[in-house]
């Protein structure tokens, strides 16, 4: 981003901007995003991409447009390209494909009819278990080729040494041996990893039923849903008494518990020592997604037995690669059982490792900075009259929660979600933050979170009655704060005291 800092940026441009491989894209105003939810034409015309999970890259477009020429595809198919042969095998094996297409190539090819429910399904399922072929190995492909003109220039790390820094990263960040760490090509594909090794591992013994804990991310509990039978929810992460009355009756019957510290975007923080205790007590898994956390804010590593982590966030800082990790905990009984946790994961690609390594040298001194802005924008949003509720890690409700597992006095994790008593659509539209999907950024992202997560719920009036029940705000604007100086963060924020 550009030292002027905050200026308008237009819709449709990637975040960050000029970088074919952003995984955000730029809706500054609400309408934007109504209209990308729509679907209307002109948005799709406008927005070419966006978080490769849910928006087709234009060089994945382009290479399955070649492969349907090249070996001749029928009209009749959709080409779909996956990050390798193992996926085609899972998708295919999940909705009975038979048409796949054999193929001399460095990733996986399937073919769905068009214009048929299947394809929609299959192409959701690829979002939900991350198995999306890489933009930077798409880009190298077509450039061979001679189907793009250039490169984009961006400072990778000597192949040689990438994926020993990211392990030797995450394997120190976390306290683990270096054995006990895996990386996936998303935090998505490293849930799905985790659940079904929990699947294969626990069924045997009568555990079939998943529970989470939390109303967490949309896409983790589709693929509980995908894998699991049986699955518990419990959506108030607060609420531990549920879960214990549950447990006395069921406990044995659980497989695993999955939940979120803190969770979005409410970032509400579990008393992570009682859930520990009922873990132990039912001899139950836990399994926490510590994207929000990063391992050098909060230390989790004496209640985990398994850490997932979308590295695409805070660990990336540049919102320019897709990868995620799994962290089994050397402490628990499952750490022997790693080739069953780590054989679902689908490879990385080198240049995504390359660029990777690069950017999390920066990981941890990148999260102090963001966690001491968070700190100074959360106080100064206490006093604001535009403001009507703050949700981060230290209000009163989650302070003693989170206060447990802090790292140091300044941890607080980088996150902020807040709603107004200012009609939401003027506020958005007059904020000059970037303004788009993801988090984690090194630039201040806001993202108004209902509207993109659940644009289905705010459509009908049973779907407003239980965001209510979850305590989900509909106009609720979810802030990732940068390193930019604090001082034009809150500047910034200021012009909305203007009307």
């Amino acid at each position: 981003m550009n030292k002027n800092y905050f200026n308008h940026i237009p819709t449709g441009e990637t975040l960050p901007v000029n970088n074919v491989h952003a995984v955000s894209v730029s809706m500054p105003y609400l309408q934007d995003v109504i209209d990308y939810e729509l679907q209307t034409p002109e948005i799709l015309e406008t927005i070419k991409s966006g978080y490769p999970r849910f928006v087709l890259h234009p060089y994945l477009k382009q290479l399955g447009l070649y492969i349907k020429d090249k070996y001749k595809v029928s009209d009749d198919y959709e080409v779909v390209v996956l990050s390798s042969q193992k996926a085609v095998k899972l998708v295919s094996d999940k909705y009975y494909i038979n048409n796949k297409l054999e193929v001399d190539e460095a990733f996986g090819v399937i073919l769905v009819q068009k214009n048929t429910c299947q394809l929609q399904r299959v192409l959701s399922y690829i979002q939900h278990v991350g198995c999306n072929l890489s933009s930077r190995l798409a880009e190298k492909y077509l450039f061979d080729l001679g189907l793009i003109d250039s490169i984009h220039e961006e400072e990778l790390e000597d192949e040689s040494k990438a994926h020993d820094i990211i392990i030797d990263t995450l394997a120190n960040a976390y306290n683990q041996p270096k054995d006990k760490v895996c990386l996936a090509p998303s935090g998505m594909n490293a849930i799905y990893s985790v659940v079904r090794g929990i699947n294969s591992i626990q069924a045997h013994n009568g555990r079939t039923v998943l529970v989470q804990f939390g109303w967490l991310y949309l896409d983790t509990m589709n693929i509980v849903n995908h894998h699991y039978q049986e699955s518990k929810v419990f959506p108030d992460i607060l609420n531990l008494d549920l879960l214990e009355e549950y447990l006395k009756t069921d406990g044995l019957k659980v497989s695993a518990i999955v939940t979120e510290v803190p969770t979005n975007p409410l970032l509400k923080t579990v008393d992570i020592k009682r859930l520990r205790k009922l873990c132990d007590e039912y001899n139950i898994p836990l399994v926490i997604d510590t994207t929000f956390a990063t391992p050098y804010n909060l230390n989790l590593e004496d209640y985990a037995d398994i850490f997932v982590e979308s590295l695409t966030k805070f660990a990336c800082g540049n919102a320019d690669v897709l990868m995620g990790a799994i962290i089994l905990n050397k402490r628990n009984n499952l750490s022997h059982m790693t080739t069953e946790f780590f054989k679902h994961c689908d490879p990385v690609y080198i240049k995504d490792k390359q660029r990777l390594a690069y950017e999390i040298k920066d990981y941890k001194s990148r999260v102090k900075k963001v966690s001491s802005n968070t700190k100074a924008l959360a106080a100064y949003f206490e006093k604001c009259s535009y403001i009507d509720k703050v949700f981060y890690c230290l209000n009163d409700e989650n302070k003693d929660n989170y206060s447990q597992t802090m790292r140091d006095d300044n941890s607080l994790t980088g996150i902020i979600s807040v709603t107004f008593n200012k009609p939401f659509k003027e506020v958005y539209d007059k904020l000059n933050f970037a303004k788009g999907p993801s988090l984690g950024t090194e630039f201040t992202l806001l993202m108004p979170y209902t509207y993109l997560a659940h644009w289905d719920l705010i459509q009908s009036e049973e779907g407003n009655k239980f965001l209510e029940e979850i305590g989900l705000p509909i106009d609720l604007l979810r802030i990732s704060v940068g390193v930019e100086p604090i001082d034009e963060i809150i500047n910034e924020f200021k012009k909305l005291e203007e009307f």
